[in-house]
Parts: C-alpha cells; structure tokens; sequence
C-alpha cells in the first residue's frame, strides 16, 4: 500500500512541475525529451547488474519496454493536442478513464489474481463517477464531434500502454527492473526527437535553456513514479484491478486538493461530489 501512496505522491509532484511549464514558457516536447533521457540516466546509476546490449536484446521484455517507450511520447502528443481542439477536462476524463482497459485485461489475462465480485463492481463504478465529476467543470462534455477520433486515442493508447506495463510487471516480476526502464525511457526519448525532427521540418524551434532544467526536474520524480508503481503492480498483496483504480482516483482526489489550496482552483458540488464517490471507492478497494 506504500508503494501507491508514493506513486501518488510523485504523480502530484509531476502535475506541479507539468503546470511550472505553462508559467515558465517552457517547449513542453523539448522538455519532456530531457525529462526521459534523465529517467534513462537515472535508471543507469540504479542498475543492479552491468549493462549489457546482448542481454537487452535477447532479453523476453524489449518488446514491452519499446512499445510503451514510444506509447508515452505519442499518447502526450495527442492528449496535448486533444487539449486545444476539445479542451483540458474532456481530453482528462479520456486519459483517466482509460484505466478501463487495464483493469478489463487483467481480469481477462489472470483471472486467478484479479476476482471481480458484486463489491468491487460497485467500487468500480463510484470510481469511474468520481472521476468523471472530480475532471470536469460544468458537470457535462462538448466538444467538436470531428476530433472524437483524438479522444479515442488517447483513451486507447494511454490503456494499452498500461496493459502493457502491467503484463511486464506479471510475467516479469524478477527480471529487468531498473534495465527495463532505461530502455523504456530512451526509447521515448529517440521517439520524442524523431517527432521533434519533424516538426522542425515545419517550423524552426530553437532549443531552450528552460526546457533542460524543466526537463531535468520533471525526469526525475518521473523515474521514481513508475519505479513505486511496478512495485505496486508486483506487490503480492495486490491486484491490478485494484491498483489501477486506486491510483487513478488517489491523483484526482488529491490533485484536486492540492489545486484549490496551491493554485486557487475552484472546485465546483459535482466536483466535491466526484471526489467523496472517490473516497468511498478508495475505501471499498482498500478495506
């Protein structure tokens, strides 16, 4: 239960830093580039064992760590772009509720570890409600019918990406460990230049002196988020389709939180409603 504490605690840390890169004018593509190539040296100084290419390349996971490598850079591409053709909170409520398919496909993939009884359904509900209230403003989402395709991507690809990471944390819960996520980060990393090359193709961007040093201070609570949240998915004591859930409605709740006494966020009923729906569902999980 610590490692989901921490992974949320990080996860907030992350959204404090994200909203420094609007205050500061800061290339969020540039800095996010940095911010995995510092999560890649992070987990280099991190390994448990000598670096070795043969063993990365005949290892079982390079295809886990490759997908959900270049998964991270696309999916914050689209849901950037989802948040200025439809908005911040419907593109959200997509990347928040995405936690739908990871949940469905551990239930599908290890149906011995992930029972889903009458309780956990109705926990289940009040999370996805409470989310739902917790990221949204007037209670109701509009936006422009032509651009539903941005919004199923990034619902799709941000599930995919943690089914992915979740069949890792299953099947591979002894091996890879810091060596996984070097290779993860770096491939995001090639995967945000090969898309940062392109468009420079379009329009020159010079690289900013902020966008390292933001980079740099978001890659590395970003390296310790997804090292707590493996060890969330891998805790014995835990099942995926509870430390999805869990995480998802503790960074909407607390995020909230942090929001209307950091940054002066007003929280409307149907939020406070979304986050105590939240509460109770954190509650039934857990106890």
């Amino acid at each position: 239960m610590y490692n989901i504490i921490y992974t949320i605690l990080l996860f907030n840390i992350l959204i404090i830093t994200f909203k420094m890169f609007k205050k500061y004018k800061v290339d969020n593509l540039q800095a996010l580039i940095v911010n995995y190539l510092t999560a890649a040296i992070c987990s280099y100084f991190f390994l448990e064992q000598d670096f070795s290419l043969n063993y990365v390349v005949n290892s079982e996971w390079l295809y886990h760590a490759m997908i959900i490598g270049t998964l991270f850079i696309v999916v914050f591409n689209f849901y950037a772009f989802g948040t200025q053709k439809v908005g911040i909170a419907v593109t959200t409520v997509a990347n928040k509720m995405s936690l739908i398919i990871p949940v469905c496909a551990a239930l599908i993939l290890y149906p011995e570890e992930n029972t889903f009884d009458a309780l956990k359904g109705v926990a289940f509900f009040l999370a996805l409600a409470g989310i739902y209230l917790s990221s949204t403003r007037g209670g109701k989402l509009s936006f422009d019918k032509k651009y539903l395709w941005l919004i199923i991507l990034v619902f799709v690809g941000q599930g995919i990406s943690d089914s992915i990471f979740n069949d890792f944390a299953q099947q591979f819960p002894d091996e890879g460990g810091y060596l996984f996520f070097m290779v993860l980060f770096f491939m995001a990393s090639i995967s945000g230049i090969l898309i940062l090359s392109a468009k420079s193709v379009r329009s020159k961007n010079p690289l900013q002196i902020r966008s390292l040093f933001w980079g740099i201070v978001f890659g590395v609570p970003n390296f310790f988020s997804l090292v707590f949240f493996l060890k969330a998915l891998g805790d014995p004591k835990l099942t995926s389709s509870i430390v999805f859930p869990l995480v998802s409605m503790g960074v909407v709740v607390s995020s909230s939180v942090i929001g209307l006494f950091l940054f002066k966020e007003n929280l409307t009923r149907n939020n406070w409603i979304g986050i105590i729906l939240s509460i109770c569902a954190i509650y039934i999980f857990t106890y």
